[in-house]
Parts: structure tokens; C-alpha cells; sequence
């Protein structure tokens, strides 16, 4: 049954009486005699409300109220009092407390003020499950970013083909997203609950592979670069989809696949039977436009993993950006974002960072951890790495890292 209203009441007479009561009125209630009783029952999606005394032994009902707060503060708590204390009644409401109720409690007005608070609560459960099909339904919109007559085409493709439960072949070059692209139409057709398993299809056995489909029953398996699977697998593969998979296929490669079976390097039939529907990501030296919106993107995301704030993107550096070829694509975008938010060199540079700038970005992140975990001090955080004072101070000056930036 459905917990609909959580009574919490020491006194036992006085809870089943308040729970009589709310039962006749068709209400479905729990009953607890105790804050500890009464806290496992609350819980964000808790489709109820909770009637607490205040005066209770151990925790009362404010710290009940506070738990219900922390958990959720849109959750109905209405509090009762046998005292009348106009002071109580007063914290309670600007505690968040939906109603105040005094003891031995009126049944009509027990009764109305629950009702007011579940219609209340139903609202908004029924607003967040509104926002959250919204946002499910609009995964291109959110993963898939860039304002491109090429990036709108894409979005649509990608709905379009998320209606069908075909399968899908995504092609794009390295670094183009094509697993980001398997995600969306994942989301936007089976929904974030089913599972969506994804793996590189390299050296992938045909028990892998029964496993793989096994755990994605009811949702979806990517395989990424799918003409690097092998060739039992492929069969395996195909025999499993002419059979009905019980999971929806989505394969992607940057090589030409058409070619690739052509000169008899994958399966013919296998080709056919993957090649339903197809999408294309298009390089981003094709939609130079996009990449001051990706940039951005990533760059507030590398200075958020990275609790640094985020450096001015000046007209100079947008200009260079979109000179730029990107023939690693969003990959190598990304890499250029993260760089220049650790302040390690020009983030128009093209081509993949060297091990030596790959090491300093990794020094860095390693630094900026140990600070953040002990709070901006330095000397716990040399001593926690290991380092020598003076050592640490060096690394820190070297990476221009304030280690009073972290306290606090």
C-alpha cells in the first residue's frame, strides 16, 4: 500500500486516534512513535505528508521537520502542540512546517489541512515528473550542443531515428562523439530507467557479447567502432538480431564501413542488417560556428571538475579557435578547454597536448585535490603527497595554485 500520511506521535493512544481518524477520512497511514521510527518512511519521492507531535523524547518534531527539509523542502510536514505556545507555532511555520495543529486535534480540521497538503504535494510531484519527461525529451537539445544549420540537422536526425527501435549506425570522425550521439538516442527513445550498456567492439568474444545484450535487455548496446569486432562475433551478432535481440543495437565507426565490406573485411550481411538507419556527425571544421559554444561548454565543465574559475574567452582567442581545422574534433576541443582552464598554455593550439603538457595537466589536478581535501592547508597537503615543503611550494608556484584560495 501506498504510504499516503506518516503520523508520528509518542503517546500511543493519541497516534492511533489521529490515525483513525485519517483513515475514515480514506487516507492510507503509516504510524511511528518516534523520530527514529518515523525517518526511514521520508525520502525525496515520499508521495505524502507527515503529522508529527513536537514534544517527543529524544529528537522531537522540529528535528523530524529538519530531516523532512533536508530530504525534501517541498515535503508537507504540519506539526502539532498541546501547549498553544505561540512562540512554537512560530518556528515551526518558519521552519517550513506546511500547517500548525494543537492538541486533542479538531477531525474536520485534522482532515482538511491533510488534504490541502497532499493536493499540495501531489502538484509537485506531478511538476517534477512534467520536468523530468521534458528534459528526457529534449536529450538533443541538451547533449548535443551548437547553434549550426549542421548541429539543428543533426538534432533532428537524431529524434527521428530515436522514434524507431531499428537499428542504428553512427558514423563521425574520431572524436566526434558518436557514443554521445548512441546516449541521445538512447534517452530520447527507451528513457534514462533502461539500462544502455556501451563497449568497444574490439576483441569482443560472442559470450562478451551474449552478456553484453543480456544486461541491456529492454534498453540498448553500443558498440563503438563496430569493424573492429571480430569475425566469430560478427556472426554472432547477426544471429542474434535476425532472432530478436531483446535490446536495441547501435553501432558506430569512423572508417568506411561500406568499404570495409566491400574488400570483404566485415560481414556483408551483418552491413546490411546494422545499416537501418543511419546518422552522420559532421566534423566540426564543417560548422566552424559551433565551436565558441563547445568551448565554452567545456571550459566551464573543466573548471567545475576543477574548482577554478573560469578565465575570460576573449573575441582573439574565439577567432583563432574557429581558424583552426580540430581534426580530433570535440575530443580535441575538450583537451584545448581543459588546458586553458588549468593555464597551461594557448587554447588554439592545435593538434593533441605532448606527454610533457599531459603530465603537467595531471600534476596539477593531483595538487589541486590534495588542497581541496585539506582544506587549503599546505602543509598537511605536502605531507599527504609526500612532498617536501619547499617542493610543494615550488610545484604550487610553477602551476600558479594559491593555496589560500582553498580554505574555507
Amino acid at each position: 500500500m501506498t504510504v499516503r500520511v506518516l503520523v508520528v506521535d509518542d503517546d500511543r493512544a493519541v497516534r492511533e486516534a489521529l490515525g483513525q481518524t485519517l483513515t475514515l477520512a480514506e487516507c492510507d497511514v503509516t504510524l511511528a512513535g518516534s523520530y527514529i521510527e518515523a525517518k526511514d518512511h521520508i525520502a525525496r519521492d515520499f508521495d505524502g505528508v507527515v503529522v508529527s507531535d513536537i514534544r517527543m523524547p529524544g529528537k522531537d518534531g522540529f528535528a523530524l521537520l529538519d530531516h523532512a527539509q533536508g530530504m525534501d523542502p517541498d515535503l508537507p510536514v504540519i506539526l502539532l502542540t498541546g501547549e498553544g505556545d505561540i512562540p512554537m507555532a512560530v518556528r515551526g511555520m518558519s521552519g517550513g512546517a506546511f500547517g500548525f495543529l494543537e492538541k486533542p486535534c479538531d477531525p474536520g480540521e485534522l482532515t482538511d489541512v491533510v488534504r490541502r497538503a497532499l493536493r499540495a504535494r501531489s502538484l509537485v510531484l506531478e511538476n517534477r515528473r512534467l520536468k523530468d519527461e521534458l528534459e528526457r525529451g529534449d536529450a538533443a537539445s541538451r547533449l548535443l550542443f551548437g547553434h549550426s544549420e549542421l548541429a539543428e540537422e543533426l538534432r533532428a536526425r537524431v529524434r527521428a531515428v530515436a522514434r524507431t527501435q531499428a537499428e542504428v549506425l553512427i558514423s563521425g570522425a574520431p572524436g566526434s562523439g558518436n557514443a554521445k550521439v548512441a546516449e541521445v538516442i538512447h534517452l530520447l527513445g527507451a528513457g534514462s530507467v533502461a539500462p544502455f550498456e556501451k563497449r568497444p567492439a574490439a576483441g569482443l568474444d560472442p559470450q562478451g557479447l551474449g552478456d553484453l545484450m543480456q544486461r541491456a535487455e529492454g534498453g540498448t548496446l553500443y558498440l563503438d567502432e563496430v569493424t573492429s569486432l571480430p569475425g566469430n562475433t560478427q556472426f554472432a551478432l547477426l544471429e542474434r538480431l535476425e532472432e530478436a535481440a531483446g535490446c536495441r543495437v547501435i553501432a558506430g565507426t569512423y572508417r568506411d564501413i561500406a568499404a570495409e565490406q566491400a574488400q570483404g573485411r566485415f560481414n556483408s550481411e551483418l552491413y546490411y542488417r546494422l545499416d537501418v538507419m543511419r546518422v552522420r556527425i559532421p566534423a566540426l571544421q564543417e560548422r566552424p560556428e559551433d565551436i565558441p559554444v563547445l568551448f565554452r561548454h567545456y571550459l566551464a565543465q573543466a573548471c567545475e571538475q576543477a574548482n577554478l574559475p573560469e578565465p575570460e574567452v576573449t573575441p582573439d582567442l574565439v577567432g583563432r579557435l574557429m581558424a583552426q581545422d580540430w581534426p580530433g574534433n570535440a575530443r580535441a576541443l575538450m583537451n584545448a578547454a581543459m588546458r586553458f582552464a588549468m593555464g597551461l598554455g594557448e587554447a588554439a593550439e592545435a593538434g593533441e597536448p605532448g606527454l610533457t603538457e599531459q603530465m603537467a595537466t595531471v600534476e596539477r589536478s593531483i595538487l589541486i585535490a590534495a588542497l581541496q581535501r585539506c582544506e587549503g592547508n599546505a602543509t598537511e597537503a605536502a605531507t599527504s603527497l609526500k612532498l617536501p615543503r619547499k617542493t610543494f611550494y615550488d610545484k604550487l608556484a610553477r602551476h600558479g595554485i594559491r593555496a589560500e584560495s582553498f580554505r574555507g
